[in-house]
């Protein structure tokens, strides 16, 4: 069995993709309860006005890194997040051999910073590890069905190659390593065009543009506000005894994609119609979290309702079409590596 990672008391936690939708709502969770957070991105996703909140806090800094490099970061580290992949499939499916250095490069150069730092370790997988699922819900014992040379392998089946990196740190004893397989999450941050579903039909029908929707709209997704989610990879990480599996992170109640579609266009009082377009190669037909383990293990369910959440992410978004033309969408701020971002260096 491995050594247990350091004490999940306020200390120091990297969060690899912390500029990020995701992990941007991390960083900002751990400096709330009292964490040291060390921000590590490279900036082909993340965005620098996800941390504008964040520039002035004594506890934040940032090194600009692709993980792909080995990561050399001095002193005292207790927690590593790894969030940092595209997780969108336009994104990841535009540069696919990154994509795939990404998640297994990029998780064993962490794995050897968390086991130099007896820090303790959560890898954030995908439930698209399960590919066009055979199971309904998905549990995590469910082995998946993932065309393995499909045009989404290189994120399938590289967040498949990163657990099994994991878990045979675990195995080994070098590393306490954690998993979570994250449900589609939505929420403030979300990129206009990252090609997510509920950004999309947010964003067009904020514009007056027919929603688009894949297929006929009965596949159907499960959908987790960000808050949620946060939470659960937090009591991931604190949790001492370590699950040793993985562990589905996800808001069980499931939707249409034409339900969905349906409540963006309610809730913001839109007119826009639908406009179908063939599936996408793959694309999985049902998905719905299993997350019995998640409830016994760590005594976490998500709590914010679909409705609810939808409702404070089109107010983001309304707030983002008025300032549009003030703001830029990504890029990387000029720092020095592991200044903190207030400082005068």
């Amino acid at each position: 069995m491995p050594t247990a990672g350091k004490s999940t008391g306020a200390g120091t936690a990297i969060v690899a993709g912390g500029a990020g939708f995701l992990g941007s709502h991390l960083c900002e969770w751990l400096l709330q309860k009292g964490h040291r957070v060390v921000c590590v991105d490279n900036f082909l996703t993340g965005a620098t006005g996800n941390l504008v909140a964040l520039r002035n806090h004594a506890r934040f800094s940032l090194v600009e890194r692709d993980i792909c490099r080995p990561l050399d970061l001095r002193g005292r580290i207790d927690q590593i997040y790894n969030l940092a992949c595209a997780a969108s499939p336009p994104r990841y499916q535009a540069d696919p051999i990154h994509t795939m250095r990404t998640c297994v490069l990029g998780t064993l150069n962490l794995l050897d910073l968390a086991e130099r730092s007896n820090a303790r370790f959560v890898q954030a997988s995908t439930s698209e590890v399960y590919g066009n699922p055979e199971q309904h819900p998905q549990r995590e014992d469910y082995w998946g069905n993932v065309n393995c040379t499909g045009p989404r392998a290189c994120y399938d089946e590289g967040k498949r190659a990163a657990e099994t990196l994991c878990f045979d740190f675990l195995r080994e004893g070098r590393t306490d390593v954690r998993v979570a397989r994250i449900f589609n999450t939505y929420g403030p941050r979300m990129q206009r065009d990252d090609g997510r579903i509920v950004s999309n039909f947010i964003v067009q029908s904020l514009a007056g543009s027919p929603l688009t929707i894949y297929g006929d709209g009965s596949q159907t997704r499960s959908f987790c506000y960000v808050s949620d989610l946060v939470r659960g990879l937090v009591a991931l990480m604190e949790v001492e005894r370590n699950p040793a599996i993985p562990i589905n992170l996800g808001n069980p109640r499931e939707f249409t994609i034409s339900e969905l579609a349906s409540l963006v266009l309610e809730a913001t009082g839109s007119r826009s119609g639908m406009s179908f377009l063939p599936l996408p190669e793959d694309d999985p037909q049902r998905r719905k979290p299993d997350i019995s383990l998640a409830r016994r293990l760590l005594g976490w369910e998500p709590s914010v309702p679909l409705e609810e959440g939808l409702n404070t992410t089109i107010r983001y978004f309304r707030q983002q079409t008025a300032d549009r033309p003030a703001r830029t969408a990504t890029g990387g701020p000029a720092v020095i590596e592991g200044v903190p971002m207030n400082s005068d260096r």
